[in-house]
């Protein structure tokens, strides 16, 4: 018995109570998922949050009857008339779409449901399960199908994995970067009056998202990339000689003016190529490498729009290596190495990888795309790196390495790509003179190392639950005047501290110290600086850490013999 077993039979629980409880409910389908499972329902009557726990309570019943799960074989056609005689609509589409002689159904107790399996022997193993929430689901992913009604759950072999589940999702809650981007005026996205899925930076969120663009461009700067920008509106042609017209109309912006058809770009590499292509090259030219912090649009379904995690207008690291055949494991090997250093600064350790390989859909020759997965694999492996293969996940044009890295409490996160790509420099005809005279083929490498920024930010925000390290924290210090008779002498230390290249805020409210105190503590600033009179008479400041207790009085050096050495350690 494995656990996709175990909870796919919990999703079958849940829609026998269900259906018990809502006979009108109309059932669709109830898969296994990631630590948990789902089911959706169309029910007319609706349910909200607080029906979960007498739906809870019916699925302890089931266990406790202890049925068994029993599969059945039957014709298409009397499953069909099966399942049209109890009005469940969806049942019926699913079957005619499996264009199958005969289909299986899994029975316990008085219900059947049309399903694959596998299923654990009773539902007397469904021990440890838990209801976590309700949303909606548009049936079989369309919007314009009808929105179901879709529960979530999870369930476990054990108790203490259960328990262990249910705190980190407590813990995740906490962390949800939606709820911080707010509490910390860092984003906000204003789906009524701008659109849904684009991203509003405040004050605070623009210095953070700009501390890691600096940061990077010079770590490129560094590694041998040259800067350069595109347009972010260019004729629908150059992406229908790219290929990517064909394979990702569906999430273009497409627009149309003078008779002439744009596309808002999508990604970046038809505009780095034509950078290339503006003059000739010679094989001392390569390996040329390009840097684009470039702002793509692509269309997502309002359904997968997700905090800063799942938008439709953001912010790539990308970048597109031009090089020769020869250059191509020391080119990709360089960009692990890059990512492996990023991860670390940004105070990542557990990492691994995946290989995504040719997909049924592609460009190009076969031979090629054996050679590519076979140099990707190698520098894998020389690396380092654990890796597991994606059969058939690769890009249309190459494979891909995808890192995903794992968050303070374990979760995993989408990170840097690096793709290998032989087919759409033929396409465009993109050549090199080599050192015999003769015009060659240029290999494209594909990379980014943070991905989308908007995702890396969400993915730091519920890392370090806001409190981000000194280096990235958006007001480093916040200095608290008492009275009246201090602000002048805040705004020294402010002017002294910006001069060292801190970034300072200086809060002179009538308040008191305390609600400032809470304040900051809520917004999860690292230091506060606090000067009153005394402080003042003696020319020092009173120190307090996040999260601590007062470091005491000191002079304003000892302060930034601290800030200098938390900076240097991270």
């Amino acid at each position: 018995m494995d656990l996709n077993s175990l909870r796919h039979s919990c999703s079958h629980l849940l829609a026998s109570v269900v259906k018990k409880l809502y006979p009108d409910a109309k059932l669709g389908i109830g898969p296994s998922i990631e630590n948990g499972f789902y089911y959706d329902f169309d029910i007319p009557a609706g349910v909200s949050e607080e029906d979960l726990a007498k739906i809870e309570s019916g699925i302890r019943e089931e266990v406790k009857a202890n049925h068994s799960f029993v599969r059945e074989e039957m014709n298409a056609k009397e499953a069909i008339e099966f399942f049209e005689k109890q009005g469940e609509k969806y049942k019926v589409e699913l079957i005619k779409d499996l264009n199958q002689d005969k289909v299986s159904l899994y029975k316990h107790g008085e219900f059947t449901d049309l399903c694959k399996g596998p299923h654990v022997e009773s539902t007397g193993e469904v021990k440890h399960f838990k209801l976590l929430s309700i949303s909606g689901a548009y049936w079989r992913g369309s919007e314009s199908n009808p929105q179901l009604l879709r529960i979530y759950g999870t369930a476990f072999f054990t108790k203490d994995e259960l328990y262990k589940h249910l705190k980190n999702l407590e813990e995740a809650k906490k962390r949800d970067h939606r709820k911080l981007g707010k509490e910390l005026e860092l984003f906000d996205i204003y789906h009524n009056q701008a659109g849904a899925g684009l991203v509003f930076y405040l004050p605070k969120g623009a210095i953070l998202k700009r501390i890691i663009e600096d940061w990077e461009i010079k770590e490129h700067f560094k590694r041998g990339y040259k800067r350069v920008e595109t347009p972010h509106i260019m004729d629908k042609k150059l992406w229908e000689k790219s290929g990517h017209l064909e394979y990702y109309k569906d999430y273009m912006y497409l627009a149309q003016k003078d008779n002439q058809e744009f596309v808002l770009k999508p990604m970046n590499c038809p505009g780095h190529i034509l950078i290339y292509k503006s003059k000739l090259r010679s094989w001392r030219d390569l390996p040329l490498r390009l840097l684009e912090l470039g702002t793509v649009y692509r269309y997502e379904k309002s359904g997968v729009l997700h905090g800063l995690l799942r938008v439709r207008g953001f912010t790539q690291d990308d970048a597109h290596i031009f090089c020769k055949k020869e250059d191509l494991y020391s080119e990709i090997e360089g960009v692990l190495e890059f990512v492996k250093a990023t991860m670390e600064k940004f105070g990542f350790t557990n990492f691994a990888a995946e290989l995504s390989t040719r997909p049924n859909k592609f460009i190009g020759e076969t031979e090629d795309w054996d050679n590519s997965e076979s140099i990707l694999e190698e520098v894998l492996k020389k690396q380092g790196f654990q890796y597991k293969i994606n059969p058939g996940d690769g890009a249309f044009y190459g494979p891909k390495i995808d890192i995903k890295l794992k968050d303070a409490i374990g979760r995993e996160w989408q990170c840097a790509t690096v793709q290998l790509d032989y087919n759409i420099p033929k396409r465009f005809d993109v050549t090199y003179r080599a050192s015999s005279g003769k015009n060659e083929r240029v290999v494209m490498i594909h990379r980014v190392i943070l991905g989308s920024f908007e995702r890396f930010i969400a993915t730091l925000i519920e890392h370090y639950a806001g409190k981000f390290p000194l280096w990235l924290a958006p007001v480093q210090i916040s200095v608290l005047s008492i009275t009246a008779d201090t602000k002048d002498y805040a705004s020294k230390i402010k002017e002294d501290l910006e001069n060292k290249g801190f970034r300072v805020e200086v809060d002179s409210r009538d308040e008191t110290l305390q609600r400032k105190i809470r304040e900051k503590e809520l917004l999860k600033i690292p230091y506060m600086v606090i000067v009153g009179k005394k402080e003042l008479e003696q020319g020092k400041i009173s120190l307090r850490r996040r999260g601590m207790n007062n470091l005491g009085s000191m002079d304003l050096e000892d302060l930034l013999n601290i800030l200098k050495k938390e900076d240097d350690t991270k």
